[in-house]
């Protein structure tokens, strides 16, 4: 069973984005369907972030 991640930012609603390691991204609000995500990818798009936010 994979294990799924939300945000620290998000509040105690279930309206959110959650991430799985290595599987992907998801709707807090569609859990059984996910947009699968390598870690490469997943790793280029968190340097993307960290870049835009210096």
């Amino acid at each position: 069973m994979p294990v799924w991640h939300k945000s620290s930012y998000s509040a105690e609603g279930n309206d959110c984005v959650e991430v799985g390691r290595g599987i992907g991204i998801r709707d807090s609000k569609a859990p059984t369907t996910h947009l699968p995500v390598s870690d490469k990818a997943w790793s280029a798009f968190l340097e993307l972030v960290r870049g835009a936010s210096s």
